[in-house]
């Protein structure tokens, strides 16, 4: 099986990776490793597998995220990750929400380091993928280096060769997922001292990273790094990513090409059922900085929310001209 290149991934995060922003995402870079949102291993057992695990083979190299705790589930839903063709199969151990919490997996799971290698030993027993794990550096009061170097040690006994690590801690109890996003302090120290202590291991970087200058200066001492909101937010920083990481060409030089390839993609995804707004949302953020900004995001949102076809497209790349014509006058 051919090894991922992790140098550069987009986080999986809930409500947005789905597979049209994925396949958006595979317009601006062709190399980038993408995830999956967050999958309970319930949803896979017990409800629509076509619905949580269809995508399509040009979001390649495509990692599946698991939620769960319970090591027999994990390793069911690792096979049926393989089975449907992902690259990689995650587990999540960093996702602080309480309806995570409640079900007990996520972030809680720091708590129990011996469960967390279980699960991981269960579910490389199940697959030939890789199976890595996503989590934070500490929880509530337990954040002390010696805690994250017992539970890096630990899971990795159990085959785990791939930690992406988000430089923060998480507070279990007072602070929202956002909170958790914003108000325990980056420390990227300790994810560098992890790849000193474990140099056979792989450490992927995340958390705080707004551009591509900011997540290369990382990549000498650790082994990848892993852009979340940034990306979604202002999704062109994608667009020299398969240039600058991996020295092959970019798939678009201009936006204007990315609005090119979406056009058909979009007539096809309606002669599928799929209503436009499943893709424009994504897209928003395309011509963040550029003139014409504001008339771009307001004709595809007014457009969407009306039940627009895929014409809108057309219709807001025509607004963000005009706009930039006026401002240029």
């Amino acid at each position: 099986m051919e090894k991922l290149d992790p140098r550069l991934s987009i986080a999986p995060m809930m409500d947005w990776t789905d597979r049209y922003c994925r396949g958006f995402h595979r317009l601006l870079t062709r190399r980038a490793l993408l995830y999956t949102e967050m999958v309970p291993t319930g949803a896979i057992l017990r409800g629509q597998r076509e619905r949580f695990l269809a995508f399509d083979p040009a979001e390649r190299p495509l990692a599946l995220q698991l939620g769960g705790a319970d090591p027999g589930a994990l390793a069911e839903c690792a096979a049926i990750a393989e089975d449907w063709g992902y690259d990689e199969v995650n587990l999540n151990v960093g996702c602080p929400s309480d309806r995570v919490q409640n079900a007990r997996f996520g972030a809680c799971l720091m708590a129990e380091p011996e469960l967390v290698a279980r699960c991981v030993a269960a579910m490389q027993a199940a697959t030939r993928l890789p199976v890595t794990v996503k989590h934070r550096i500490g929880i509530d009061e337990q954040d002390s280096y010696e805690a994250l170097h017992r539970f890096v040690d630990l899971v990795a006994a159990a085959g785990c060769e791939r930690f992406i690590v988000h430089a923060r801690k998480a507070w279990l109890q007072g602070l929202s997922p956002k909170e958790n996003r914003e108000i325990p302090p980056l420390r990227y120290e300790v994810v560098a001292q992890l790849k000193q202590d474990f140099p056979a291991l792989q450490f992927i970087l995340n958390g705080g990273l707004q551009d591509l200058d900011s997540a290369s200066a990382h990549l000498p001492g650790l082994d990848g790094v892993m852009l979340g909101r940034a990306a979604y937010q202002d999704p062109w920083v994608l667009a020299r990513v398969d240039s600058r990481f991996f020295g092959t060409p970019d798939p678009c030089a201009e936006r204007e090409e990315v609005v090119a390839a979406l056009r058909p993609w979009l007539w096809a995804l309606q002669e599928q059922g799929v209503p436009v707004k499943a893709v424009t949302r994504h897209i928003l953020g395309l011509f963040n900085g550029v003139a014409g900004a504001r008339a771009w995001r307001r004709c595809l949102s007014e457009g969407a929310a009306a039940g627009a076809g895929p014409e809108v497209l057309d219709q807001a790349y025509e607004a963000i001209q005009t706009a930039a014509l006026r401002r240029a006058a």
